[in-house]
């Protein structure tokens, strides 16, 4: 278990220059179509018909958001501190029609990466949106997950890089089959210190 100040980690979004803040404006600009989500919802026109569940381990960023959902006047979004590599902690929202799957897959095995891009289509609506991101660092291993999207059913609408930084940014619709939901299943394990979301 890594002892990195995760909240002290966010606050790298907040910098112009760090490559999280132009990771986080691609992210922003895939959902308008967490805090990658507040900031697009509060300012949407639909905002009243969503309902949002953020899932955060560390309680200290669970806080904030929450302050930042009730600050945007977003009350139905709901911040839960819990673990999300475990597919029970979806089990009152699913399937949902947008997925932030984003600061994950560059701090899990590649193994974890395929199974959780083949467990999604338990967790969307048929014509539910995946956002995703991962460094492109060698090994890139972004072709093989655009591949592992592709075959468990779905339809790539966006793959966002940028000059000068190692982020990329996925967007996968589901065309196939939703399939049923399976509760206590866990996907990954978090073995990462946030370096790789950094980049």
């Amino acid at each position: 278990m890594s002892s990195r100040d995760w909240l002290e980690w966010h606050a790298s979004y907040d910098d112009p220059s760090s490559s999280l803040h132009h990771r986080l404006r691609h992210v922003q600009a895939r959902v308008r179509q967490g805090r990658d989500l507040l900031e697009p919802l509060a300012t949407h026109p639909l905002r009243s018909d969503v309902r949002a569940v953020l899932v955060e381990l560390d309680p200290g960023n669970a806080d904030v958001a929450a302050r930042a959902a009730r600050d945007a006047g977003l009350d139905a979004v709901q911040v839960v501190v819990a673990d999300a590599s475990l597919t029970s902690t979806y089990g009152d929202v699913v399937p949902v029609d947008l997925a932030l799957v984003c600061g994950v897959l560059g701090n899990i095995s590649d193994e974890h990466v395929r199974r959780t891009v083949e467990h999604l289509p338990r967790l969307l609506r048929r014509g539910g949106t995946v956002v995703w991101t991962r460094h492109h660092r060698e090994p890139d291993l972004t072709p093989q997950i655009r591949s592992w999207f592709a075959g468990a059913g779905f339809e790539e609408v966006g793959f966002d890089t940028e000059p000068g930084y190692l982020f990329s940014v996925g967007t996968h619709v589901l065309t196939g089959p939703a399939l049923p939901f399976q509760p206590d299943v866990s996907l990954f394990t978090f073995s990462g210190d946030g370096a790789e979301s950094s980049l």
